[in-house]
């Protein structure tokens, strides 16, 4: 088989990325998080207040299902809907390209020029990408809206992505109840050591040093959960 040097080169050069487009990575670990920030505050601010384990549990588990399927429907229609959107306007592109195709193509070479390609070049790029409906719905949707049509991210994935993630960054603070302990700190502890292994494993996820994601959650979770201990022990207080 013969090679041609830019067959060669992006072989042996062409980087591995991962897959950014796919939609489960914003919600799985938004849902983490969101999930265990949500009940390690109710915890807290039911034990603030002086409740019994038998209701510290039942409002975690009440926060965990109402909180995984509001996550869920909240991404799926996020999702769906800006996907509509994103079809209409690419349905807007479409109709334009089949009645308007020497405006769109002009179009086109203005957009290459502006990328810093010679004029020439650009005309003849236009006219090959225009010879083709589908690339050249697919280069003006991109350099117009942003986006590529085919690899529009899916409502199911995101939902069940943050269903999961929630319920499972939220059974952590409930774990020592469910095992009978009625110890705040000891829920409080786990959940600031999920705190710390959630955010430095999303931060190394993207190349960030892992002590600067494990910090941020930290402190964030922990101004939740303190500024909740403290309502619940001021509305006890107010109560006794």
């Amino acid at each position: 088989m013969v090679t041609t040097p830019e067959a060669d080169y992006a072989e042996h050069h062409t980087p591995e990325h991962r897959d950014v487009s796919g939609g489960w990575l914003r919600p799985a670990v938004f849902g983490a998080m969101d999930g265990l920030v949500t009940n390690v505050s109710l915890i807290s601010g039911v034990g603030g207040g002086g409740g019994s384990r038998h209701a510290i549990l039942l409002t975690g588990l009440a926060g965990l299902a109402a909180g995984a399927f509001s996550m869920a429907a909240g991404e799926f229609v996020s999702v769906s809907s800006q996907n509509e959107l994103v079809q209409s306007e690419v349905d807007k592109e479409r109709h334009e390209l089949t009645h308007n195709a020497a405006a769109e193509q002009l179009e086109l070479v203005g957009m290459l020029r502006r990328r810093g390609i010679s004029a020439a070049t650009a005309r003849l790029a236009a006219a090959e990408i225009s010879a083709h409906p589908d690339q050249a719905l697919a280069v003006h949707a991109i350099e117009e809206l942003g986006v590529d049509p085919t690899e529009l991210p899916s409502p199911y994935v995101a939902a069940g992505a943050s269903l999961v993630a929630f319920a499972m960054g939220a059974i952590i603070p409930l774990l020592p109840y469910v095992l009978g302990f009625d110890a705040l700190w000891v829920a409080l502890t786990l959940s600031a050591l999920a705190s710390i292994i959630g955010g430095g494993l999303v931060a190394r996820l993207t190349a960030r040093p892992f002590w600067r994601g494990a910090l941020r959650q930290l402190v964030l979770g922990g101004l939740a959960a303190g500024l909740t201990y403290l309502i619940g022990l001021a509305v006890g207080g107010m109560a006794g």
